[in-house]
């Protein structure tokens, strides 16, 4: 029944290329307009669970308070010529940002005390909080209406730039997340520009025409532009966005050179180019189906993270898989077919290395590969479980962004690094939370404390207080108060600090009252405990799906272990690598590369195993198979391994997004991993294994070809002249001191 679809599909294409090529092009039009409407999300910490008590906090911080997306602002009140700004100049300012579309409150030294006192002789408590030790910069807290996350937050962040004088500077979640939106908006452009280019160049290399190149990445495109297309009921977030389309390209050329290339083959054995389509989209079913339906299973194992950034990338690559394979069954054929003439009019001979010798060379030693790779096992695994990872966003921005900036002086002028926002029940009794409050501030690393009744006391009656002084800190029955760290978001150190005022927070609220800790300092320390066990889920959900998908489509018990298991060791290879030079990797890094290189790069094995049983099945021997299955196989695995190392690496040199740079880095380096362990390991353990493969596979036909000595094998190559319609085959011969394992 999948032949017949197969066929149908095939049928289709070679009859209506070039309807199928003015519908895939007028489909780019609504696709285009909608992905112009997509959402991103710059806000990574909005995906944690909703059940976490700091992400609760956080929900009434942005309900009640609208202080969900505050942003600090560092006002120098000091001249360089060594005068001091008047308070009222400062006022002038916050009157000005107040103004300013979807800013809801600014929180300065004012609202507590007339802004004609100086702040040299403000009381010590409010000076804390608004100026530095040595008065040299003030603060001014400034929330939203909507989330830090909102493009109209963005845009007031923005807007709140363009005001400041040179000499001040932003911090907080939704200054960062406005940095982000501009270097994403920036960067993003020039290394998918980079990665077409370098793609276009590594085929014009390793394919044998010129226009080859630009037809695969014009048919990968299109389905980028569906994918991102369709996002927009959702949105995305900046991770996604900054990742898809390079993903995209590394996948689907997988898929769209495994095509070419047997399309390639067998032209030399039809007629006509539409019977050699026909053939082509038939032979390669199964490696096309279980290829992507491998890739398919690894993205939507993201989607089982608690964090739901692992979702949003899931759904869209998982999208992105199907899209691709489409696009690569139906619009590249098309357009392959349409441009045949010109495709074979610029044909050169290809710059590839020869593979015919190194796959006799790894053949003819698969005992001594085979032990090896079984050493390396337990090394590779140990060093992937200790490589350190990074949660600290602030990260992604560049030195001398004005955020970047604005967090540095904190640190250095105010002794503060991390805000951390307590919620409490309003009915608590105010003499209760003023000994919590006292607890609190004597917590190791809290620099200053800002609390309704550390200001007003605990016998003045809310009413004579002014209203603006009281809807900052009282609202719906909840009170917040601002705790000011020392300690850096995601470190020990601040974790530590977290749990501590947690446990405070709990001695003096009993069953009748509530009290939540939130902002960067609790979000942070649950991304990390949440992060921690989704790695644990997604890995062992991708390496059961994956497992599952072969061992349907090879109807075997044996294949699905050797090959999930061959790309593992690349994968802890490829995290090993960053344990060995001390490189520490962004939180989500482990996740996203245990479910993408598992799912993409086991195509690869896939494709060599698919074409080895294809050849046994020709009555070939084992040895024979495996030759002819490697050397035809190997070509495909060098060209998208290379393509998918360079697209990736292009991002890692220009982008400066430490997520993305580091993602990419993992990617470029795991996809040349992974084609070493294939060539080198997965062959051998193929061949090693043929018998118990046999046993242990529906529909296997091992051969009964009695073994040629490889000393002396016929290893099928092609013909520089391209214009031959046959194959030669070249003689490798190897002296009796090669180490030959038989």
């Amino acid at each position: 029944m999948k032949e017949n679809k197969m066929n149908r599909i095939s049928n289709l294409v070679v009859k209506k290329p070039k309807l199928i090529i003015l519908i895939s092009l007028l489909l780019l039009i609504p696709t285009l307009v909608s992905y112009i409407f997509t959402n991103i999300n710059y806000d990574i910490l909005t995906y944690l669970p909703s059940h976490l008590d700091s992400v609760k906090g956080e929900k009434i911080l942005e309900e009640d308070f609208n202080a969900g997306s505050m942003t600090i602002v560092l006002v120098r009140t000091v001249t360089d010529n060594g005068g001091k700004v008047s308070p009222n100049t400062v006022v002038k300012l916050k009157n000005q940002i107040s103004e300013i579309d979807h800013v809801y409150n600014v929180l300065w030294a004012d609202n507590l005390i007339d802004s004609s006192v100086p702040g040299d002789i403000l009381p010590d408590d409010i000076k804390n909080v608004f100026y530095s030790s040595n008065g040299e910069y003030t603060m001014m807290f400034v929330s939203y209406d909507d989330t830090a996350s909102s493009k109209d937050v963005i845009k007031a962040v923005e807007k709140i730039k363009k005001i400041l004088p040179d000499d001040c500077y932003l911090s907080g979640i939704s200054a960062m997340n406005a940095d982000t939106k501009e270097m994403t908006d920036r960067e993003s452009p020039i290394y998918i520009a980079i990665a077409v280019v370098l793609a276009i160049a590594t085929m014009m290399l390793t394919m044998d025409s010129f226009v080859t190149p630009f037809i695969l990445v014009g048919v990968i495109g299109i389905a980028v532009v569906y994918n991102l297309g369709t996002n927009f009921l959702t949105g995305i977030s900046y991770i996604t966005q900054s990742i898809a389309a390079i993903l995209q390209l590394g996948v689907t050329v997988d898929y769209s050179i495994f095509l070419v290339n047997r399309y390639n083959e067998e032209r030399r054995h039809s007629a006509t180019k539409e019977e050699a389509m026909s053939r082509a989209l038939n032979g390669s079913f199964t490696s096309l189906a279980g290829s992507s339906l491998t890739t398919l299973f690894g993205f939507l194992a993201l989607c089982f993270m608690q964090l739901t950034l692992g979702m949003n990338i899931g759904i869209v690559m998982a999208k992105g898989v199907i899209i691709g394979v489409l696009s690569v069954v139906i619009i590249l054929p098309a357009f392959l077919l349409v441009f045949d003439d010109a495709i074979n009019r610029h044909k050169h001979k290809p710059f590839a290395p020869n593979f015919g010798k190194l796959v006799a060379f790894v053949t003819k030693r698969k005992k001594s590969f085979s032990v090896l790779f079984l050493i390396i096992i337990i090394p590779s695994l140990i060093l992937s479980m200790n490589v350190k990872q990074n949660y600290n966003l602030n990260a992604d921005l560049p030195e001398d962004s004005v955020t970047a900036q604005g967090t540095a002086l904190l640190k250095e002028k105010f002794n503060m690094t991390t805000s951390h926002f307590i919620i409490v029940d309003d009915s608590i009794p105010a003499s209760k939370l003023v000994k919590m409050e006292g607890e609190i501030q004597n917590v190791k690393g809290v620099s200053s404390m800002l609390a309704y009744d550390m200001f007003v006391g605990t016998s003045i009656p809310d009413s004579i207080i002014p209203d603006d002084v009281i809807s900052v800190v009282k609202q719906n029955g909840r009170q917040v108060m601002l705790v000011n760290s020392i300690y850096e978001a995601s470190t020990d150190e601040c974790n530590s600090q977290v749990e501590e005022i947690e446990n405070i927070i709990h001695k003096y609220t009993d069953g009748d009252h509530f009290g939540y800790i939130t902002g960067e300092g609790a979000l942070y320390k649950d991304l990390i405990e949440t992060t921690k066990v989704d790695f644990t889920v997604t890995s062992a959900i991708s390496i059961i799906a994956v497992f599952i998908v072969i061992a349907v489509v090879f109807k075997s018990l044996s294949i699905p272990f050797i090959l999930v298991l061959s790309i593992e060791v690349a994968i802890w290879i490829n995290q090993g690598i960053s344990t060995i030079f001390g490189s520490a990797i962004p939180f989500i890094a482990p996740t996203v590369i245990s479910c993408i290189q598992l799912g993409a790069t086991v195509d690869y094995a896939i494709l060599l195993t698919s074409r080895f049983k294809e050849e046994l099945a020709k009555g070939q021997s084992r040895t024979s198979a495996m030759l002819k299955a490697a050397n035809e196989s190997v070509r495909s695995v060098f060209q998208s391994a290379m393509l998918f190392f360079f697209a990736t690496f292009g991002v890692y040199l220009v982008c400066s997004i430490s997520i993305v740079k580091s993602i990419c880095a993992m990617l470029a380096r795991g996809s040349i991993i992974s084609a070493l362990v294939i060539v080198f390991f997965v062959a051998p353990l193929l061949l090693l294994c043929e018998k118990l493969i046999a046993k242990t596979s529906r529909g296997w036909k091992s051969s009964d070809v009695k073994d040629e000595p490889i000393t002396a094998f016929a290893v099928p190559q092609k013909k520089d002249d391209e214009s031959e319609e046959e194959t030669s085959f070249t003689e490798f011969s190897f002296s009796d001191d090669d180490g030959e394992d038989e």
